[in-house]
């Protein structure tokens, strides 16, 4: 393993016990971290973490992401302090503000993201610091609670909370109260310019720098020999993201009338058949631009890009052959 950053990103693609292989092999090959996802109505993050952790030793284990809405702070650093119980300082609490129309479907109300992140962090924060906490905001009201560890180690866990940002507001409240930003997929690498802009405006306001702050990024990697094989692999995501989750495509760059298109043809959930018919409205260049597809070689240029514009670790989703991707990235990615 060259000294390239790289981790594992896994979400509902393949089954648990799978992932568990996939992540005790890309630990052998140099991966620092994986990273489960938590986004759609179908897997929980934790339940994998757990599970992940249990069958390595040394790779890091992070929520990708967890959101600030269903679960409360108190449990969050409960939940948290359990899987740092089961592997120390391995554990990263990457937590998000998640997506309509899903959080309005199941009865939440995003109503000021940027206060309820706020409230929620500084919570989570304190409550792993083993502070005894209380704290009446607007949307977080607790009253002198501690993680109560009566059987267990006492001492303030080391568990590095990151945001999960897309929009530019919550990119500067990460610059301003993360241990890092977890920045999105499906963007173009110039997304990153404005991004690390509003980045580093709020690490000012906290006396920080924009290097104090790191900046791992979900990347969907899709590696075949066959070119148009590895296309094919990210377009099915593509398509889906899309239609789903309007801020993954507004930070896309891809036109409204085109997403509208997609919309029009995808139910929700949307079912095998209508993502293969709206595939056909997701051409190559746009999956070229916003992901990492191709053969090897063209997989690792287009990581590349994203680390020149300030991604500080490449966090791939593998679509496609799993093992050929982590090999493939094993090697490093920042020679040609």
């Amino acid at each position: 393993m060259s000294g390239d950053r790289v981790a594992l990103y896994l979400q509902d693609a393949h089954p648990i016990r799978d992932g568990m292989r996939y992540v005790q092999y890309a630990e052998a090959r140099g991966f620092e971290a994986v990273w489960q996802a938590e986004s759609r109505l179908v897997r929980d993050a934790i339940v994998p973490m757990a599970a992940f952790a249990a069958v390595t030793e040394r790779i890091k284990v992070g929520s990708g992401v967890v959101n600030n809405w269903t679960r409360n702070p108190a449990l969050l650093a409960a939940t948290f302090l359990t899987l740092d119980d089961l592997a120390p300082n391995r554990i990263i609490c990457g937590i998000g503000a998640w997506w309509d129309p899903l959080a309005a479907n199941v009865g939440i109300t995003r109503s000021r993201p940027l206060t309820a992140m706020r409230e929620v962090v500084t919570v989570v924060r304190d409550l792993l610091a083993m502070k005894r906490v209380t704290f009446h905001g607007e949307f977080v009201h607790v009253t002198d609670i501690e993680l109560d560890v009566v059987h267990g180690r006492r001492e303030p866990r080391h568990v590095p909370i990151y945001i999960g940002a897309t929009g530019m507001q919550m990119m500067e409240l990460a610059g301003e109260i993360a241990d890092g930003v977890l920045l999105n997929y499906c963007v173009p690498p110039e997304y990153n310019d404005a991004a690390l802009e509003h980045l580093e405006a709020g690490a000012r306001r906290a006396g920080r720098s924009l290097d104090s702050l790191d900046r791992p990024q979900l990347v969907v990697c899709s590696v075949d020999y066959d070119h148009e094989r590895a296309l094919d692999g990210a377009r099915e995501l593509l398509t889906q993201y899309l239609a789903q989750q309007p801020h993954i495509a507004q930070a896309s760059g891809v036109k409204p009338e085109v997403v509208q298109e997609i919309r029009g043809i995808l139910g929700w959930p949307a079912t095998k058949e209508q993502i293969h018919r709206a595939m056909r409205l997701v051409p190559d260049d746009l999956v070229e631009r916003i992901t990492a597809s191709g053969t090897p070689a063209e997989a690792k240029a287009k990581v590349r890009e994203y680390v020149a514009h300030g991604c500080t670790c490449p966090i791939l989703y593998p679509l496609g052959d799993v093992q050929l991707m982590i090999d493939t990235f094993a090697e490093g990615y920042t020679a040609s």
